[in-house]
């Protein structure tokens, strides 16, 4: 058998200047198509638009509002608030007025907000409501709302204050510090400079594919994830970049309604979005009759893109794909707007068979691997060059190395400069040559693709030394239907065990179909014999890709959802020292008895 490759690394394919700044795309793009839309912002009466002209000058002015206001070059400015479109307006007036922004997650504690803006020595700030402003003000002011940002009246001509701030503003110079919303301990802050992020756009828009394709000034992005993560925001530069179209919603209880009224061309998710509009489409035949129907169509868009990676698909399969995209892809696709191309994923790793179904029904997932010190992505699967399963190659002008014991190492132009008045955690995550240990293992195929298998950090050494990545079983658990999350224990223990929360939506389906009393609490139905069969098939099934000792012994259904600020990180990454904590009790019941579900 041949070695596998330590290393992959792809050339660059552009250049970051000296004096490069963040905002140089939107002054070139102004200047480019300065009427062409820009941004579309809901209303009462749908969708409107805002110019590329429009939008240059609403930042100037509010950059121009900063200046007045006492900012100065280097200050760091915090924006705590939900995806919409006045952050990206913050944003670049804090570039412009050459400071550096502060992403604060909306769904931060009191706790969080604090240390964020004490430790970044955070000199004013931007909230969305005034439920985020009692969270802001005893830490900072001044502090200023959101709403009515973009009508600000300007203060005087303030271009010749705006361009000597420009030049204040070189390539190395900070441009945010993103908190790390960390799945232990504190959130670090991650300087990430002009450069880094100047770096991930061109890395991304250079992307064989990406910009005849996915990002066009022809495109049209709907972003939902929180622009405080480094994901969805260098997204949003790199269709400025591009000049493609952006709207921005955070209500996600009404994502189905705006996808089909602004209809986009590209979407932003992790896995637990597509995840649930699969299980959405199929609990929506099995309530129209048909659930046979919907089997037909999902094993047939599998096998249509699973033939595509070994040549053209058969003629056949070509056809029967044909019949089903009229009568059932096409209803998938209106779902998501119906003018849907291509999603990029992240964040988490995404099953390869929701992968080749999407891909099947004609959704294109371009799959990536990053951190937020890599100023999000480090490798992707390209849109011509896909390998489902992995997480594609290194981006253009990035380095990718597997040291002896799986942990992935990265150097690339994007990789941060350190954590903010940190240094002691800086040394700990980047060598003196300039790698970034990023704490995940993998493997390289001969090809350079990379597949990521676990964290180092989350390994579970049982008490008979057995080492095994959590990672696996977990992916293929919450895979199902009935299961929302699922956290692998077993860590000095006899055997594996694992806590899993179930979808509500499945949950209630499951309820209907067998006919369970509508009074039953959650607590009792979680017990019920019918419901732990049923999990434990699936549990069967996630063992049947390991060995004995790597497989789970016994299982614990949490009757609440795990939620974001508690055993989720924003991005619905687990926390896992925050369940073990919390569900201390319930995991040693999966020990003290043998046999049996409690």
């Amino acid at each position: 058998m041949t070695d596998l490759p330590k290393e992959a690394t792809t050339a660059p394919r552009y250049e970051v200047g000296e004096e490069t700044s963040v905002t140089d795309d939107l002054t070139a793009r102004a200047a480019r198509t300065p009427e062409r839309a820009a941004f579309a912002r809901q209303d009462a009466t749908g969708w409107t638009t805002v110019t590329w002209a429009e939008f240059a000058r609403q930042v100037n002015v509010l950059a121009g509002q900063l200046v007045a206001a006492g900012i100065r070059p280097g200050d760091r400015v915090a924006i705590m608030s939900g995806t919409r479109y006045e952050w990206v307006l913050c944003d670049f007036a804090i570039w412009t007025a050459g400071a550096v922004s502060v992403p604060v997650y909306e769904t931060s504690s009191a706790e969080q907000v604090a240390w964020i803006l004490a430790d970044s020595g955070a000199a004013a700030a931007f909230v969305a409501d005034e439920g985020c402003r009692r969270l802001v003000e005893p830490h900072v002011r001044p502090v200023w709302t959101m709403t009515g940002l973009d009508a600000l009246p300007a203060t005087g001509d303030t271009s010749a204050v705006l361009r000597e701030r420009r030049r204040t503003v070189r390539a190395d110079s900070p441009a945010t510090i993103v908190y790390t919303s960390g799945t232990t301990g504190r959130p670090k802050g991650c300087v990430l400079t002009h450069a880094n992020l100047c770096a991930e756009v061109s890395a991304v828009t250079t992307t064989e594919g990406v910009s005849d394709s996915v990002l066009t000034e022809d495109s049209s992005v709907l972003l939902f994830l929180p622009l405080a993560h480094v994901f969805a925001r260098v997204v949003q530069l790199a269709a400025i970049r591009n000049g493609a179209l952006t709207a921005h919603t955070g209500d996600l209880a009404n994502l189905p309604a705006h996808l089909r009224s602004f209809r986009p061309t590209v979407l932003l998710g992790v896995p637990r979005v597509f995840e649930k509009f699969a299980a959405a489409a199929r609990r929506t035949a099995v309530a129209d009759g048909h659930a046979r129907l919907f089997q037909l169509a999902q094993a047939v868009a599998v096998a249509y893109s699973r033939a595509m990676d070994h040549g053209r698909p058969s003629w056949w399969l070509r056809r029967l794909r044909g019949v089903l995209d009229r009568v059932v892809y096409v209803r998938l696709r209106a779902a998501l707007g119906g003018r849907v191309t291509h999603a990029v994923s992240g964040a988490a790793p995404l099953s390869p068979r929701l992968c080749h179904f999407l891909r099947g029904i004609g959704v294109t997932v371009l799959e990536g691997y990053g951190l937020t010190e890599t100023s999000a992505g480090i490798t992707l699967n390209a849109p011509s060059a896909q390998r489902i399963g992995t997480v594609g190659r290194p981006l253009p002008g990035g380095t990718v190395r597997v040291a002896d014991d799986g942990e992935i190492l990265v150097r690339a132009p994007m990789v941060f400069r350190g954590y903010w008045q940190n240094p002691d955690e800086t040394r700990a995550v980047l060598t003196e040559d300039g790698w970034l240990r990023t704490g995940d293992l993998g493997r390289l195929d001969p090809d350079g693709y990379l597949t990521i298998t676990g964290r180092k950090k989350d390994i579970i050494v049982t008490a008979s030394g057995k080492n095994v990545a959590p990672e696996l079983l977990e992916n293929r658990l919450t895979g199902h239907r009935l299961i929302d999350q699922c956290v692998v224990v077993g860590d000095q223990r006899p055997y594996l065990a694992a806590l899993v929360t179930l979808d509500p939506d499945a949950l209630a389906d499951w309820r209907s179909r067998h006919r369970v009393p509508i009074d039953l609490s959650l607590a009792d139905l979680c017990r019920t014999p019918h419901l732990i069969a049923d999990l434990q098939a699936a549990v069967d099934a996630a063992n049947a890709a390991v060995s004995h000792a790597e497989a789970i012994k016994r299982f614990h259904v949490v009757p609440n959802a795990f939620v974001v600020s508690e055993e989720l990180t924003p991005t619905q990454k687990i926390r896992r020292a925050q369940v073990l904590a919390k569900y201390a009790d319930q995991i040693d019941s999966l020990y003290r008895t043998s046999g049996g579900q409690p």
